[in-house]
């Protein structure tokens, strides 16, 4: 199993911290999120049924003609490059590790993102350091290879930005509505592309892939345009305060929910503010670490707290 963030119970069985009392900055999942409303009896006793309207919510804001939900984006990161030939898969560093781990565990040979390939995936933005790739860059790298996998996963704060109807039946792209709205817990997602991939990924993975409760959070969700707006206003007014806040430690880059910065003290900082009760995500090539948002005043205040002692 590769590492993630968001272990909390091990972080406060390491430093001896009851996991009441420590402040998770760890992941890129949102601090507010979607309000779910209370859960009808009937939706837990029935199995989940394609026809209930989730489809229908979820084209209607990724603007996508064709989507397949699943269990969250990690069931296509896995599945698809099982779907495919062994080949050359260009994916660029650093990246959500698990995008490279499916693919070598399927056979193929990874190779640098300016090299030729047979197939290529990237995140954009990219976790974790926040990079962006144009629609013309990821287009043009389309027209070169079989298929083209773009991980979405952080970018519902900036939907302009996205491939989704981009018109090229190789292109698939990965959604999910674990940042964003905050839902991690109810691992939905999509893969939103051609239909005959969509039906081969969906022969794969089999039925009943989203639990009906989290089918019907993501729904509501998804239909929710008001809470959407004021959500993308809060995130990158929080990612811009975090943005300024980190500015002692380094030069941060990220998106809405997170912050990156490269320092050659990331072992060292990690530490410090691990003995302080704040988990943040730490990596090793290149040495850096990466923050997500706090959650309300008292949170911020800790973390500024914890940066003026660590100056």
């Amino acid at each position: 199993m590769l590492e993630h963030g968001g272990k909390l119970r091990a972080a406060a069985r390491r430093w001896n911290i009851p996991l009441a009392d420590w402040l998770d900055l760890s992941t890129g999942i949102a601090p507010r999120p979607y309000p779910v409303p209370a859960v009808p009896a009937e939706v837990w006793q029935r199995l989940p049924e394609d026809d209930d309207g989730l489809e229908a919510a979820a084209c209607d804001y990724y603007g996508a003609r064709h989507l397949l939900p699943m269990s969250g984006s990690q069931a296509a990161i896995q599945m698809l490059p099982r779907l495919f030939a062994p080949g050359r898969v260009a994916i660029p560093a650093p990246i959500y590790n698990e995008h490279p781990g499916a693919w070598q565990v399927a056979g193929h040979t990874r190779v640098g993102w300016g090299d030729p390939s047979d197939y290529a995936v990237v995140c954009n933005p990219t976790n974790p350091t926040g990079q962006r790739y144009s629609r013309t860059e990821l287009m043009e790298r389309a027209r070169r290879v079989r298929l083209l996998v773009v991980d979405e996963a952080f970018l519902d704060a900036e939907p302009e930005a996205s491939l989704i109807g981009g018109g090229a039946d190789n292109v698939v792209v990965l959604r999910s509505l674990g940042k964003f709205f905050g839902l991690a817990g109810a691992r939905v997602g999509c893969a939103i592309g051609a239909p005959d991939l969509l039906a081969r990924l969906a022969e794969k993975l089999g039925p009943w892939t989203v639990a009906n409760p989290a089918r019907w959070a993501a729904r509501h969700a998804l239909a929710d345009r008001d809470w959407q707006a004021v959500q993308r206003e809060r995130l990158k007014a929080g990612s811009q305060r975090l943005a300024e806040s980190l500015r002692a430690l380094g030069e941060p880059t990220g998106t809405a929910l997170f912050q990156y910065v490269a320092t050659p003290r990331a072992a060292e900082l990690f530490d410090a503010f691990a003995r302080r009760g704040i988990l943040v995500r730490r990596f090793d090539d290149p040495s850096a670490l990466r923050f997500g948002l706090p959650a309300n005043d008292n949170e911020w205040r800790r973390l500024a707290r914890a940066l003026k002692e660590m100056a």
